[in-house]
């Protein structure tokens, strides 16, 4: 039986380019031949909408089959499977539902494992090779769950004057975590919407790398096909596989799947 390995891209700050490094890692990871489930944390719903036309996201969203109402224990994970039209590519869709997950989660018992529990069955099946999951920019109780449930996170940080802002604190956000959930292993930072002829690259690149944690060798850089993707609700790489970006993503998933071996 394959071991299934859960990976969640976070970053407590927003317009960090979660969304588009899970979308994109978890197409390359496919396309390399890797199986691979995407589970959609977030009410924006970007995720989705990287695979799914607006009207078929807000048709699951507003569903019985998507991850709120697994949240809530009135679905399976496993019943909310949703089929993309790429090889070795699923998804779990959001529901802007979302939005209320705090207090949902608020009265359960053990609330920081509902998540954890939810994915057991289908990450013992060994059916997947990997699991990402997108988180949404917050530090609350259903990261919690997010991380709790993950092996690894990986963290994209836009390469911007304000990109490090909070980065401290999720370090220490994940350091908290590990009491309950000691499995979880920072794989690395991933460095997003790179202008290389800007100062602040240098200088983003040079404080993550006096941090003393692991940045992976590939970034992405600022590319006007990750948008033209987004409105087609592709990835980049199935967009535009040439593509200055696409071949960075397929390198950063190349770098992210070699170290999970």
């Amino acid at each position: 039986m394959k071991k299934t390995t859960v990976i969640c891209f976070a970053n407590n700050k927003g317009g960090s380019g979660k969304s588009t490094t899970c979308a994109n890692v978890g197409y390359a990871l496919a396309q390399s031949g890797r199986k691979v489930l995407l589970i959609d944390g977030d009410m924006q719903l970007n995720l989705s909408l990287s695979f799914f036309d607006e009207d078929s996201v807000f048709e699951m969203a507003a569903g019985a089959k998507n991850l709120f109402r697994v949240m809530q224990g009135r679905a399976v994970l496993e019943e909310c499977v949703t089929d993309t039209k790429y090889e070795n590519l699923w998804l779990v869709p959001s529901s802007t539902l979302m939005s209320g997950i705090e207090f949902e989660l608020f009265p359960k018992l053990q609330r920081e494992f509902i998540l954890r529990k939810a994915l057991a069955a289908i990450k013992e099946s060994g059916k997947y090779d990997y699991i990402l999951v997108d988180a949404p920019p917050t530090l609350g109780t259903w990261v919690i769950n997010i991380l709790a449930a993950s092996d690894k996170v990986v963290i994209p940080v836009e390469a911007s004057p304000w990109g490090l802002f909070g980065l401290a604190n999720m370090f220490e956000f994940i350091g908290e975590i590990r009491g309950i959930a000691p499995q979880l292993e920072v794989l690395g930072i991933t460095v997003t919407k790179v202008s290389e002829r800007k100062n602040y690259f240098k200088q983003t690149m040079q404080t993550l790398a006096e941090s003393g944690n692991y940045v992976f060798e590939n970034y992405v850089r600022v590319d006007v096909n990750i948008e033209k993707a987004q409105d087609e609700s592709q990835p980049v790489i199935a967009f535009s596989p040439k593509s200055r970006s696409s071949q960075e993503f397929i390198a950063l998933a190349k770098e992210i799947d070699e170290k999970c071996q």
